[in-house]
């Protein structure tokens, strides 16, 4: 069966391209009549119109309607695009000096929440389109049998895509150069180009984010080479991270503290013992600090462990592989629920203002698992301060092995950027609330 040539008219992506960027007007229309009914006022919306068609233009720029990203990459450009358009339309109405008719106040209102209505329009949209197949783009992955399901699994995951695997039919290839050597990578790439318009290709250095790496070609030689760097390494980017963090900690210590004192009550009725727990771990440059939390277990715990090990050996292999107990009988009633919604953790809030965490970052370690590390990911690990949330834990937390959390510490380390401190920190908040991948 031969593929589908994907350099034939396809309707369907026409389609759903007008159908997007309808989608955004609408949002921003209503956006529009939201600020109006907001301040009890009514304006000419034709007199807009240029704005939202600005808007949209941005968009556009950002590819947002002709490439599919996942919701984040999606969310990321749509707020470029919004910052964009509001510092060059804010300028025009100033040089122009038309307040009269543009309002300063229901501008910045109306961009404000012009941002929250497109995200929520734009998911809300690709969701009942993608559950027509017409609209989903079919792909063949070309990959070893190892990442043929990784990448399987993101597809089938990950609907904002609107990809389906057919590995007959198809609009595009995805091709994971692990495990495929170089003269079968070229002859693979000369074989889909001659009838398929979109080839992706995921890099052998797969554990380096390319999108924030830069390319320097050497034009006379035909070569590219693709500048990396550890960017939580970079002093600019230190500062940036210790600035807003600061920032956002200030902001949440308040609600912090009202969290500590119901916390406090519910743990002292619970049972007997100290209200917070502090173990030594090992921050940056492998200095030890007292990392705190919430009293989760009972004051007699290493008893009451040493007895359950005995009835239940198979505990010690689960450890060894997860460096925690699957059922561990030391947790008090209050302090599972601690657990579950890392309430327990809210007491490293003093560990940043100290300076000895981050309030994002690599996981804290304990100095026994210093050697299960590994040499080389120490190296970059602690280099850094440990955070109090992280990609760890917004990626299965308890969920993953040892060595799993090991390697997205040190990805997140070399990939760093603020966007994905962001995406991590609403994140945390899913994961707290929905109490997804913890015990």
């Amino acid at each position: 069966m031969k593929p589908m040539n994907s350099f034939k008219f396809n309707p369907s992506f026409y389609l759903l391209t007008i159908l997007l960027i309808v989608a955004d007007f609408l949002a921003l229309y209503l956006s529009f009549k939201i600020v109006e009914y907001i301040e009890c006022k009514s304006v000419d919306i034709s007199s807009y119109l240029w704005i939202f068609i600005f808007i949209i233009l941005t968009f556009a720029v950002q590819k947002i309607y002709v490439l599919r990203y996942d919701f984040w990459g999606d969310a990321k450009r749509i707020l470029k695009g919004f910052f964009f358009s509001f510092f060059v339309i804010f300028t025009v109405i100033s040089l122009a000096k038309v307040f009269d008719e543009y309002p300063a106040s229901f501008i910045l209102n109306f961009f404000l929440i012009a941002i929250f209505v497109t995200l929520v329009f734009k998911r809300v949209i690709k969701k009942f389109l993608f559950s027509f197949n017409f609209f989903k783009l079919s792909v063949k992955i070309v990959a070893d049998e190892e990442n043929y399901k990784i990448i399987c699994n993101e597809i089938d995951k990950n609907w904002y895509f609107g990809y389906s695997v057919n590995d007959d039919i198809y609009d595009i290839v995805i091709i994971s150069s692990r495990g495929f050597d170089i003269d079968k990578l070229k002859e693979s790439m000369r074989e889909f180009s001659h009838n398929t318009k979109d080839i992706f290709l995921i890099p052998y250095l797969d554990y380096l984010d390319f999108s924030h790496t830069t390319i320097v070609d050497f034009s006379n030689i035909r070569f590219s080479a693709i500048h990396i760097e550890n960017r939580l390494l970079n002093y600019k980017n230190i500062f940036i991270k210790y600035f807003f963090e600061k920032v956002i900690t200030i902001m949440l210590f308040p609600f912090a503290l009202i969290l500590h004192f119901f916390i406090r009550y519910f743990i002292k009725i619970d049972s007997s013992g100290e209200t917070f727990f502090k173990q030594q771990r090992l921050g940056k440059d492998s200095k030890l600090f007292e990392c705190y939390k919430y009293r989760t277990m009972y004051q007699n715990s290493q008893n009451m462990l040493e007895e359950y090990l005995l009835k239940n050996p198979d505990e010690a292999e689960y450890f060894n592989k997860y460096h925690k107990y699957e059922n561990d009988p030391r947790i008090t009633k209050v302090g599972k629920f601690l657990r579950k919604t890392s309430l327990d953790e809210l007491p490293q809030f003093y560990n940043i203002l100290k300076g000895d965490m981050n309030l994002i970052g690599p996981r804290p370690y304990m100095p026994e698992e210093l050697s299960d590390i590994g040499e080389d990911n120490k190296e970059i690990i602690l280099k850094v301060n440990p955070g109090l949330t992280g990609l760890w834990q917004v990626s299965g937390r308890n969920e993953l092995t040892f060595k799993k959390r090991v390697d997205l510490d040190v990805w997140y380390i070399q990939n760093w950027s603020l966007w994905m401190d962001f995406v991590i920190f609403l994140k945390t908040i899913k994961v707290v609330l929905l109490k997804v991948g913890a015990k």
